[in-house]
């Protein structure tokens, strides 16, 4: 491999939930940041199919979640800045996670890499196929798969 194309990495997108992999991808996500001097982009897709019909059809409903996924984020942004991260930015979508990110962040964000965990926190997806999966397989950027 050549140690060029390494050295070119100048943003990283990384995924996030609350689910143990995407924890690990985090922490991995900032520490390749920190060596590579990189900006890091940190996402979070709220799905609405883990939600029941009265809930997806709630206004407030959506804007708490939202509001407390902002918040979350947020959270995360603060740990990677304390770790040494120069720059960070956040990415918040509704919808399906891989889907989400392979049509609508990837061509936004324009990361050199994407960094995700191997398995989703909870729903359907999680017995029934990988966003992991369904990420490698269409993105148009390298990722990076921690379990």
């Amino acid at each position: 491999m050549d140690s060029e194309n390494i050295k070119n990495i100048k943003k990283i997108l990384v995924g996030v939930d609350d689910s143990e992999d995407a924890q690990l991808a985090f922490c991995v996500a900032m520490r390749r940041a920190i060596e590579l001097d990189a900006t890091l982009v940190i996402t979070s897709i709220l799905e609405k199919d883990e939600m029941n019909i009265y809930q997806a059809m709630s206004r407030d409903y959506i804007h708490g979640e939202r509001a407390e996924l902002e918040k979350h984020m947020e959270g995360y942004k603060k740990i990677a800045l304390e770790a040494g991260v120069k720059n960070v930015q956040l990415v918040f979508s509704e919808g399906n996670a891989g889907e989400e990110i392979v049509k609508h962040i990837i061509p936004a964000v324009e990361p050199d890499l994407l960094i995700i965990g191997a398995l989703s926190k909870t729903g359907i997806r999680k017995y029934f196929g990988s966003q992991a999966a369904y990420i490698v397989k269409y993105s148009p950027i390298s990722v990076l798969v921690v379990r």
